[in-house]
């Protein structure tokens, strides 16, 4: 086999990397990703995407669920006997103590152009901000957030229509051709360091960050792209807006009227602008057809959706 990697990594996002990695010349020695959690209404203790995934295929490696890595003796103990070449990191949602980060070069691959979109959520930042262009970068760690030299970038164009799962899906492949890149070129390659100048951050995603109204077509639009997958897009009164597409972002109406009931969806006008939406979801509800929505509620063209 070829040098011995440790794999860090939580996500989906981290599974496709893992998955590129074990079909690879390098020998992945070992796993650590973040406990199980509960999840649901039922609270059903959960395994992290990327331990389902070894689960499902009977990947025979030692997988570690540390609650955290600082101050951690037996964790740093077992990556210390496992003698790793390299540990590449991926969406792990744990920054990596100095005495780990000492035991090899470690790299990780984080899905923005660096030095922009350093922290948690920077996929759905591209989003919300209209980015032409998004990728993935990999880079050494350091004891800062995001903050080590960069090793290699790879670009992907954001399409107008693009929302997050499709960004995650096309950056996770995109990740993952980079990491054995990385690795193959490891010798070669020249770090650079980032430009402190262009810094910028974004923050883990709450659910009070869906929470939207009817004041700009555009904002609400780029809103629902960059957090459809969760927590989804709604109104002070929860009602959940889903399949929504930007008609248009110039005319002027009353915030929230609905201009027009066509065969399988609603037009919806803004302040600014107008938005086409075929799905509502009422609190406690299922998802319906908007059209449905609307009759259901004897909302008529010229009512106010709220």
């Amino acid at each position: 086999m070829g040098k011995k990697v440790l794999f860090m990594g939580t996500p989906s996002y981290a599974t496709e990397i893992f998955k590129k990695l074990l079909s690879s010349n390098y020998e992945v020695i070992g796993l650590f990703t973040q406990p199980d959690k509960p999840v649901g209404r039922k609270q059903v203790l959960t395994p992290p995407d990327i331990k389902q995934f070894c689960i499902d295929n009977s990947i025979n490696i030692p997988i570690f669920q540390p609650e955290k890595l600082r101050d951690n003796l037996a964790a740093y103990l077992v990556i210390k006997e496992l003698k790793p070449d390299f540990i590449i990191v991926a969406a792990y949602g744990q920054i990596l103590p100095k005495e780990i980060l000492k035991l090899a070069p470690c790299i990780n691959l984080h899905a923005s152009l660096l030095p922009k979109y350093r922290g948690a959520s920077p996929i759905q930042e591209s989003l919300l901000n209209d980015d032409n262009f998004t990728g993935v970068t990999s880079m050494f760690m350091e004891e800062g957030l995001d903050s080590g030299d960069i090793l290699a970038l790879q670009y992907l164009k954001i399409t107008p229509t693009m929302e997050v799962s499709e960004a995650f899906s096309k950056l996770s492949l995109i990740a993952a051709d980079l990491t054995i890149t990385t690795l193959d070129n490891f010798d070669r390659l020249n770090p650079i360091k980032q430009n402190e100048s262009e810094v910028s951050f974004c923050k883990k995603i709450k659910k009070e960050n869906g929470l939207v109204d009817f004041s700009d077509a555009k904002n609400l639009f780029l809103k629902y792209k960059a957090y459809s997958f969760w927590p989804g897009i709604f109104l002070e009164s929860e009602l959940k807006l889903k399949d929504v597409e930007l008609l248009e972002e110039t005319s002027q109406n009353e915030a929230g009227k609905i201009l027009d009931i066509c065969k399988d969806y609603i037009i919806v006008g803004c302040k600014k602008g107008s938005l086409k939406i075929k799905t509502l979801q009422a609190p406690s509800k299922k998802a319906i057809n908007s059209v449905d929505f609307v009759r259901g509620q004897r909302v008529e063209i010229g009512d106010i959706l709220a």
